[in-house]
């Protein structure tokens, strides 16, 4: 069930979901070797993300690529692996795989690196980072807006800084709505475990929570179905989620890492090389935002409210806390 079968068209050759397909040699193009998060392709979430944004960069831009998952947490292989079949960028997706990429980049001051999700201060690595707080701040508001019982739920895969921002996004925007919901959070350790997602969910059901929120990848998916199951709300991640369970997403935080991934492709064959060292992508750049609401229905004052706070945060006048602990 976990793995969904990929299937994508590569110079001639058809390769499937295997983490070891390795790229058909060529003197055209830009070539560019992808190191997946823990949770590898078909996680319906950040990696499917970075994936699709590969796909657009592929087929419009002609760019050449190919990516590798490190299930048991051996990074520095992959991406030793990836140094020797000479990519032009490699991107090491996801805060657990920076310091393999820190020290990989340091043994190969030549090569250029990408982190997504971290911020590294090494000369070779480029560092993107999104301000999840901000399109979680928005969530947080279609939760207080549209739980009954006045209780809503966060789960997150691991207790980690880029983790908080969506936890601490999604309690302000709530909190902005409702000052007093009651808001319980708990973190899996997993990003990869759909039972831990869905017992949390259990949990949270029989405390009466209505609502609930994840930012755990496919921990989070399990979290998502128990919803479902249940007959509460939920609110995806990453990606739209709709189509997880269409009676229980209500909305999904979008964190853009597909138009990401895709400009830097386009500014590498534009240019022939990325020289910014770091980015931080938030609701004004399009690298964060909220997925259509469905299964639902808004007013038109609650709608407008969500508007008005997003062209607030883009314009500074709400600021949306990063930090945990902020409003809790």
């Amino acid at each position: 069930m976990k793995k969904l079968m990929i299937t994508f068209l590569l110079m001639g050759l058809l390769l499937t979901g295997c983490s070891s397909a390795q790229t058909e040699t060529s003197t055209e193009g830009y070539k560019i070797g992808v190191l997946l998060s823990d949770a590898g392709l078909g996680d319906e979430s950040f990696n499917d993300s970075a994936f699709k944004g590969l796909e657009k960069a592929r087929d419009e831009l002609g760019i050449l690529f190919d990516y590798k998952e490190a299930p048991d947490g051996n990074y520095e292989d992959k991406l030793n692996e990836l140094v020797a079949e000479k990519y032009d960028i490699i991107i090491g997706l996801g805060f657990s795989v920076q310091e393999a990429l820190e020290k990989t980049a340091k043994q190969y001051p030549d090569q250029q690196f990408i982190l997504i999700d971290g911020q590294s201060d090494v000369d070779n690595i480029i560092s993107i980072t999104f301000k999840e707080q901000e399109g979680s701040f928005l969530v947080g508001m279609v939760a207080a807006m549209t739980s009954k019982t006045g209780k809503i739920g966060f789960i997150g895969g691991a207790d980690a800084p880029v983790i908080h921002h969506f936890e601490n996004g999604f309690i302000e925007g709530a909190r902005y709505v409702q000052p007093t919901i009651d808001i319980m959070s708990e973190y899996a350790g997993t990003f990869d475990d759909t039972q831990a997602g869905a017992a949390i969910a259990d949990q949270y059901i029989k405390n009466n929570v209505d609502f609930i929120y994840h930012a755990a990848g496919f921990t989070g998916f399990g979290a998502i179905k128990k919803a479902e199951e249940m007959g509460i709300y939920a609110a995806g991640v990453d990606i739209d989620q709709f189509f997880v369970a269409e009676k229980t997403v209500v909305t999904s935080m979008l964190k853009n890492v597909d138009l990401a991934v895709y400009q830097l492709a386009k500014t590498l064959v534009e240019d022939g090389k990325i020289t910014q060292k770091s980015f931080a992508l938030g609701l004004a750049d399009q690298g964060v935002g909220l997925a259509d609401i469905r299964v639902i229905q808004l007013t038109s004052e609650q709608q407008a409210a969500i508007e008005k706070a997003q062209e607030a945060i883009i314009w500074g006048k709400i600021k949306v806390t990063a930090e945990k602990g902020n409003g809790q």
